[in-house]
């Protein structure tokens, strides 16, 4: 897939050294084609680090995408430079008016608060109730997801006995969804996080579709009738390392954290981590961006129906 970025964006860089085909605005422009318009709400500390996570997982289609990084404008990052926001970034009330074709929300590490403990909750909810018209799919991820299904459905976040870490078993629950076309019966998702939303809330809500569950994390993967909204628990995005830093920053501070199970070659952390869910994570973008929001969002982006949901 060629994916419009900014050409001084310092993944820019890291991605056309891994083969993906990296397209500047010159370029772009220059193409008869209508690229499809994707906003990333990314709420993770190490911007950049997930910058390139997600670019990476939307490179393996032939569309064209172009990329709008959002952030909050009522949190101050303290993990990314100003430089950097200020040069790859834009805020909510710079594009409200617009349209896209399709959002993701990214995790965040605040799931131990109550939602509207969250500094930026309200500006969150007012992106939330935003996206019903302004989107035609919107993919939360991991707490992102937690929160999308509270403000949309109700439904509440639970506090586990310990932390869900590691690289788990999911197996596919509804084979007829384009979402989990070509995945294989059982496949493999990173999870990291301390809070979830129960499976039997999920199972019990008319609104919510179950894609992929895990006996060991629960709810992997759900969605509405149509695809308007997307709620994946875990993070497919994750590149082989990400789980091992976040281990190893855990045992530096002293925090009581045990290996991510599924993970370390004989669960010796001195092991190059197994990279084993790679494959189903890209056919998850894929298929997003495909089934979700190509065949389905409207050649004039003006055009999209004034409440998304009704309409599919």
């Amino acid at each position: 897939m060629p994916i419009k970025v900014q050409s001084d964006l310092p993944a820019r860089e890291i991605l056309e050294n891994e083969n993906i085909f990296v397209m500047d605005e010159f370029r772009s422009i220059h193409q008869d084609i209508r690229p499809l318009k994707i906003v990333i709400l990314n709420l993770m500390p190490l911007k950049e680090d997930t910058e390139l996570q997600i670019l990476r997982s939307l490179s393996n289609s032939p569309l064209q995408v172009d990329i709008t990084f959002l952030t909050i404008e009522s949190h101050v990052s303290k993990n990314t430079s100003a430089n950097h926001l200020n040069q790859f970034y834009t805020t909510f009330s710079e594009i409200r008016q617009h349209r896209y074709d399709g959002m993701i929300i990214t995790g965040a590490p605040v799931e131990t608060l109550e939602f509207n403990e969250v500094d930026y909750w309200d500006e969150l909810c007012t992106i939330f109730e935003w996206t019903k018209t302004h989107v035609t799919s919107t993919f939360h991820i991991c707490w992102g997801a937690q929160a999308g299904l509270f403000y949309h459905y109700g439904l509440p976040k639970v506090r586990l006995d310990k932390k869900l870490f590691g690289v788990y078993a999911q197996r596919v629950m509804n084979r007829r969804l384009p979402l989990v076309r070509g995945f294989d019966d059982i496949f493999m998702a990173p999870h990291s996080r301390y809070t979830c939303v129960t499976a039997e809330d999920i199972h019990a809500n008319e609104n919510l579709i179950v894609c992929a569950e895990s006996e060991e994390a629960g709810i992997f993967l759900c969605m509405t009738d149509g695809g308007s909204q997307v709620f994946c628990m875990g993070h497919p995005e994750y590149g082989r390392h990400t789980l091992d830093k976040e281990y190893k920053r855990d045992k530096g501070k002293g925090l009581d954290i045990d290996l991510p199970v599924n993970y370390y070659p004989d669960d010796d952390p001195e092991n190059r981590p197994n990279l084993s869910w790679r494959s189903h994570a890209n056919i998850l973008y894929t298929n997003w961006l495909n089934y979700y929001v190509y065949q389905t969002t409207p050649y004039t982006l003006e055009d999209i129906p004034d409440e998304v949901r009704k309409d599919r």
